[in-house]
């Protein structure tokens, strides 16, 4: 039995994940669980202070996953900035997991700051750590990470999230600084996969081709998907893990 654990990016929280965790657990053997986590400042744990770095999320996590009955082995399924935790985490307890999915990610070392965090996005980066109305703000980062049409529905929800639990101005600066010095480690002592979306507008595809090329990692690369490919395409993230071990999932 595995915990398959879904870990989202910066601000976003377990609901984001939409219809994908359902997806996944249709593909996975009887037994194994599919766990979205919140980071510490989203979602149901808004009002606790995110950790200025990608070790001590890795810490918050872990216990977090403890404290609800969820041991080992874990596989990861990390977006963005929850791919930096997914390396921190092959790190510091190689041991607990299986493998790491990673989604439109980066790493410093690997990748310049322009490319992990492309200019054209700091205007609304900027806006989305001001006070200001949720629709508005929840509109602007539809538009910037994801290539479908704008969505009355997906847009309603997003808006709800934001006002139910909302990030602080705070948190969401201490994700971003988090991100910004996460460095690669020298080696992921774990098996992954390096999933990319090439129409993405914040985290430029070329951070995971350079994370692919670092440790001869296999890279599979969405042709039209943006940055928040779970949204854009989530079957197409099932089948591309599905593809790389099938031996973890029933056949559709």
């Amino acid at each position: 039995m595995k915990n398959w654990v879904l870990l989202r990016g910066l601000t976003r929280e377990a609901r984001h994940w939409d219809a994908f965790p359902a997806l996944l657990e249709q593909r996975l053997p009887v037994g194994d669980r599919v766990v979205a986590l919140d980071l510490p400042g989203n979602g149901r744990l808004w009002r606790e202070a995110s950790p200025w770095s990608v070790e001590r999320l890795v810490d918050a996590l872990r216990t977090q996953l403890l404290a609800q009955g969820h041991r080992p082995p874990y596989v990861l399924v990390a977006l963005s900035l929850g791919g930096m935790v997914a390396m921190e985490w092959a790190l510091q307890a190689r041991e607990e997991l299986d493998a790491c999915i990673l989604v439109n990610t980066s790493a410093a070392g690997l990748s310049p700051f322009w490319q992990r965090m492309q200019p054209r996005c700091y205007p609304v980066l900027l806006r989305s750590l001001l006070p200001g109305p949720a629709a508005a703000r929840e509109r602007a980062v539809y538009a910037l990470t994801s290539t479908r049409a704008p969505d009355a529905a997906v847009l309603r929800q997003w808006v709800d999230y934001a006002e139910s639990h909302p990030v602080s101005t705070t948190n969401a600066l201490r994700q971003l600084v988090a991100a910004a010095r996460f460095r690669a480690p020298a080696q992921l002592p774990v098996p992954a996969l390096v999933l990319a979306s090439r129409g993405d507008r914040l985290v430029a595809p070329e951070c995971s081709r350079a994370i692919a090329r670092a440790w001869k990692l296999p890279l599979r690369e969405h042709p039209t998907a943006g940055h928040d490919l779970p949204l854009d395409d989530p079957a197409w993230i099932v089948e591309q893990i599905a593809r790389c071990w099938p031996e973890h999932f029933v056949r559709p």
